[in-house]
């Protein structure tokens, strides 16, 4: 009597225990139907998507158990289901389809800015079933996995078509639960959208007045020698217009522990500016000491010299930034 209860007993469990002979693979989409926005200084966008899941199992419903990672500000999503159940399809699938309104979150890299090229991503993860009961792959039936609305328009970025990557996030922890004595692994999905500043206009934009300010003060040597006071006022003036600038093109922009492209460019055009303005006080001592046009002809030869140094230091600077 008491193995037939054993057995009776492990009938029981084995029943009542869900079997997964393999992870069930659910079909993913996305369609962005708007970005509305990217705020760079706190690292976020705000997108506007509808997407998609279908499987076999019926004892799925990945569309609720499904979690947006990168999320921002999680109060401020608005989530909506399109059907209250999840949809039969002809295949004998299943299908649910969400919309979701709201802030996602990735560190952007600003190293190469205002050149910078940035990926927006939507991450994804089942915060129920981990990678050996539940997988995503990509929703190509009707085309791309990731489709963006083509008449979607933000303003200072080119946007190009999105991708998705799938695969196993392993978490170095098992959160608490006893029941688990391994770090669970979990499927991900990642659909990025890339997005890149144009770069005339937004060169244009950015360097154009930094490139005035720099031929203003060059021109400075070019005034007579005599008139020490004007050509001191110029340059002092290029200098603190030029700090004005560099606080003014940041003011949108994250405080980062590294220097950025534009950070580069202007300490070129402080080094530029300071060794003129050295320049002009250097003569201003040796005026009544030395003819004007031996001063002028110095003048000329080492505004020449900063000229050269200046566009080498530019050339370096893009080159080691952007490849």
């Amino acid at each position: 009597m008491r193995f037939l209860a054993l057995a009776l007993l492990m009938l029981v469990t084995f029943a009542a225990a869900p079997a997964y002979a393999e992870p069930e693979k659910v079909s993913v989409g996305v369609y962005v139907a708007d970005i509305q926005e990217i705020d760079m200084k706190s690292h976020s966008y705000r997108l506007d998507i509808y997407m998609w899941f279908r499987w076999k199992d019926p004892r799925f419903d990945p569309s609720k158990s499904a979690e947006f990672i990168n999320m921002f500000d999680p109060a401020d999503h608005v989530r909506t289901s399109l059907y209250d159940e999840p949809q039969k399809m002809p295949d004998g699938t299943y299908y649910a389809i969400i919309r979701d309104q709201g802030k996602f979150s990735s560190k952007f890299d600003l190293q190469s800015y205002p050149f910078d090229y940035q990926e927006l991503p939507i991450i994804i993860e089942d915060n129920v079933h981990e990678a050996d009961e539940l997988v995503y792959v990509p929703d190509t039936s009707t085309g791309a996995a990731i489709t963006l609305n083509p008449e979607i328009y933000l303003p200072g970025f080119d946007i190009w078509d999105g991708v998705l990557e799938v695969t196993n996030f392993n978490y170095p922890t098992n959160f608490g639960d006893l029941r688990s004595a391994e770090k669970p692994d979990y499927s991900r999905a990642t659909f990025s959208i890339p997005a890149e500043r144009p770069w005339l206009g937004t060169g244009l934009k950015i360097f154009l007045p930094v490139l005035l300010i720099l031929l203003c003060t060059a021109l400075v040597l070019n005034i007579h020698p005599s008139y020490i006071e004007g050509r001191l006022g110029v340059v002092i003036t290029a200098l603190l217009t030029l700090v004005a600038l560099q606080l003014t093109s940041a003011s949108g922009l994250p405080e980062v522990d590294y220097m950025l492209m534009t950070d580069k460019i202007y300490l070129l055009s402080y080094l530029f500016i300071i060794a003129t303005l050295i320049q002009v006080v250097r003569h201003s001592r040796a005026v009544h000491e030395k003819s004007f046009d031996a001063i002028a002809q110095q003048d000329i030869r080492m505004r020449n010299i900063f000229t050269a140094a200046m566009f080498v230091g530019l050339i370096i600077v893009i080159i080691t930034t952007l490849i």
